[in-house]
């Protein structure tokens, strides 16, 4: 069965060159190109991923993508955003509204293929539902639990800690982190690797100055430790 793409692109150029190079690589898409109707649209074809402009003719794509990630049916599937606004802080507001990926306009078509399956690949890959420490993350529905209290992160933090959370034990730099999170065309620094764990240590931590789950180590970057028993039953207490 081919991983149903659904694209929301008024260029009706575009459109037709995706759809042609995006089947011919095994895709199955469907689209519209028109901002209106979209959440109804995208409600009736379930699709595994969203191809999503900014600037349509109807509709802004950043109001389209707060309603998808709104939506228990949408919020799990991945968005990348197609769009000419390619300044830092359309990016950064992409991506804090919950964007997966941000593509600039123009783009190679390789590149733009290359994302939708790594996309693809972080889905078929690990189980749903992630647990450490009295950290419950579900991937599916986006949800993050501490103790059986939902967590209230934004897309950005909790992608950076699903990555995080889904390979305990193993040291990430900066640099690799943006990689995965931000994606390759990232036009934010290494230091806001830094901001990021600061605010997940506040919403996950008993002792966010004394950290036990996201540690630094010095000089090569970010882990996520799985707590011993006895450091979990400490947290609780605390919590």
């Amino acid at each position: 069965m081919p991983k149903k793409i659904a694209l929301i692109e008024d260029d009706a150029d575009l459109f037709a060159l995706l759809k042609y190079s995006l089947e011919k690589e095994g895709f199955q898409l469907v689209g519209i190109q028109t901002g209106k109707g979209a959440l109804d649209f995208l409600l009736r074809e379930k699709p595994d991923l969203i191809l999503l402009d900014i600037m349509l003719p109807d509709a802004d794509g950043l109001d389209i993508c707060r309603s998808v990630r709104a939506h228990p049916q949408l919020a799990h599937v991945p968005i990348i955003f197609l769009t000419a606004r390619g300044e830092e802080a359309d990016r950064i507001v992409g991506l804090e509204i919950g964007a997966n990926d941000y593509i600039v306009k123009p783009f190679y078509m390789r590149e733009l293929v290359a994302r939708i399956k790594l996309q693809f690949r972080h889905q078929d890959t690990g189980q749903r539902v992630l647990r450490a420490g009295g950290l419950e993350l579900d991937r599916a529905a986006c949800t993050v639990k501490l103790h059986g209290k939902p967590l209230q992160l934004t897309a950005t933090e909790f992608r950076l800690l699903e990555f995080l959370m889904s390979r305990p034990g193993i040291v990430f730099s900066r640099s690799q982190l943006l990689d995965a999170v931000w994606g390759p065309g990232r036009a934010v620094t290494e230091r806001t690797i830094d901001v990021y764990i600061l605010r997940l240590r506040q919403k996950i931590e008993a002792d966010p100055a004394h950290p036990t789950m996201l540690c630094n180590v010095r000089g090569f970057g970010y882990t996520f430790r799985v707590p011993s028993e006895s450091s979990t039953a400490a947290n609780s207490l605390m919590a």
